[in-house]
């Protein structure tokens, strides 16, 4: 074989090899996307927000769709879906590009951002009305999202897993208040064995 040859070889093999690369880093990504929403999904979320978290302005927040079994119950699965989605999506442009959003699982979804104008109570108020506006693909569901959120800085021993346990906590407080949010208390967390309240699915 001549060199040319070889050296054409060599060039197909090597776009061969580039063109596999991309598939599977387009793989990969796929993979780490909640098939539904896009968000990430609870590992890939959990990377991501244990960077940020470096960040003593960060902010975690839990959030959980109110009364969801019912909306499946009387609107159907695609009316569910549809809320979950628009749940996702307005989550996700709260946090912004800087942040990062996920879905945890079923109807519960986490996010991380940086909270740089010390203006999150206000951004979370905000979101919190924004999730409960009707779907526009599912007008005739009406429900809203439970907020439950905690500062980086409040609890500065604590990792991502403590912080979520926090935020679970202001989250169940939110769901028996009017404003649907709540901020996670300085003092020590009420929740029973490992830091969890009863019932729930546990935290990353």
């Amino acid at each position: 074989m001549s060199r040319l040859d070889l050296l054409a070889v060599s060039a197909v093999l090597a776009a061969g090899w580039a063109v596999h690369t991309v598939w599977m880093v387009r793989r990969l990504r796929t993979a780490r996307r909640d098939p539904l929403t896009g968000l990430w999904t609870r590992d890939a979320f959990t990377r991501r927000a244990r960077r940020l978290l470096r960040d003593r302005r960060a902010v975690v927040v839990l959030a959980d769709v109110d009364r969801f079994k019912q909306v499946n119950d009387t609107h159907g699965h695609a009316a569910g879906d549809a809320l979950l989605s628009a749940t996702a999506a307005r989550l996700a442009h709260a946090v912004g590009r800087g942040g990062v959003a996920g879905r945890l699982g079923g109807d519960e979804f986490a996010a991380v951002f940086i909270d740089r104008d010390h203006t999150a109570g206000q951004r979370l108020e905000t979101l919190a009305r924004v999730l409960a506006r009707p779907v526009d693909t599912a007008p005739e569901v009406h429900t809203s999202v439970s907020l439950g959120w905690v500062r980086r800085a409040d609890h500065p021993s604590e990792d991502l897993s403590g912080l979520l346990r926090r935020a679970d906590e202001a989250m169940y407080a939110a769901k028996r208040s009017p404003s649907r949010i709540r901020r996670a208390r300085l003092g020590q967390l009420l929740a029973s064995v490992a830091g969890r309240r009863p019932g729930r699915r546990g935290a990353a």
